[in-house]
């Protein structure tokens, strides 16, 4: 009986199964570097804002505690942003006729909102409170980076589920004093896993079982 197949079918056979596996690994690997590049996750890409606010000045040079604009961050899951009253504390009396202000003054005079550009994003489906990581010791350039020095506020994480895990597991390195929380250049303590593991039962930290409980952040 002749054969149906030429002997050479078989390599072919091997070549395309092959071919097809490193097709799939090659594409994943693809996916995974377009998923985690600056250009979806923007990280590091500066975010314009209808008005040119430099934390670098406000915060850096002028020492505005984060607090004073960002005022529900240690009550509220969401940190928030100030109304325009709170810019014209200052701005009624200083730089009063910058062009650069005209959209601020204008907000005040009209009673309409600034449309500020939102830097950091989670999904809808991620729950994420701001006051109890405060709380339980968590610095602002823990999440945030070093805002002080930013003329333009950029994204520092690209907020994928492993950011929140990665901490969530081991806590215990991102813990602070409470009365260091804001400040952008803490020094390093002398023995910082004994300090880490003294504040994670100060403040009552949970198991890393429960912190990656899935519950946690999708509610």
């Amino acid at each position: 009986m002749p054969h149906v197949f030429r002997p050479r079918a078989n390599t072919i056979a091997k070549a395309t199964l092959l071919g097809t596996v490193l097709l799939i690994a090659g594409l994943s690997v693809l996916a995974e570097g377009v998923i985690r590049s600056a250009y979806v996750t923007q990280v590091g890409i500066p975010k314009q804002q209808p008005v040119a606010y430099s934390h670098r000045t406000h915060v850096g040079k002028l020492g505005l505690d984060c607090r004073y604009c960002h005022t529900a961050v240690e009550e509220s899951s969401f940190a928030g942003l100030p109304p325009t009253e709170t810019c014209m504390n200052c701005h009624s009396q200083i730089l009063t006729k910058s062009p650069a202000l005209d959209l601020v003054r204008n907000s005040y005079n009209n009673g309409t909102s600034i449309a500020w550009t939102r830097v950091n994003v989670l999904p809808d489906y991620v729950y994420f409170d701001h006051s109890i990581h405060l709380h339980k010791g968590v610095g602002c350039v823990t999440c945030h980076g070093q805002v002080d020095a930013m003329p333009v506020v950029r994204k520092t994480n690209p907020w994928l589920m492993e950011s929140c895990l990665e901490c969530h597991r081991n806590p215990e390195p991102k813990l602070r004093p409470r009365d260091q929380i804001l400040n952008m250049h803490m020094k390093t303590p002398a023995d910082p896993k004994t300090t880490g593991r003294q504040l994670a039962i100060l403040y009552n930290i949970e198991t890393p079982q429960k912190l990656t409980n899935c519950s946690i952040c999708h509610r």
